[in-house]
């Protein structure tokens, strides 16, 4: 089973969330159904990148590094790179 590291966007917000779990389509739509939390605030929420990896600890260590790049410009970068 793939592990996922993922970017989510909201328009209303314009603002990008980043996560990763091991069902995308399920944790995508707990977002968009969420009441509480940051992610409650922006819906929808679309998908506009996605990573697969082998392992948890893989998908959880790329979230980690695109987090930590606190730079909008890269990870658009990288958003278009993918479409």
């Amino acid at each position: 089973m793939p592990f996922y590291t993922y970017i989510l966007h909201s328009e209303k917000l314009d603002k990008y969330y980043i996560g990763s779990t091991g069902d995308l389509k399920d944790r995508i739509d707990k977002h968009n159904r969420s009441q509480k939390g940051f992610t409650s605030t922006g819906k929808p929420w679309i998908l506009v990148y996605s990573e697969a990896f082998d392992t948890k600890a893989e998908a959880m260590a790329r979230e980690i590094q695109l987090k930590n790049w606190k730079n909008r410009d890269r990870l658009e970068a990288i958003i278009k790179r993918n479409e």
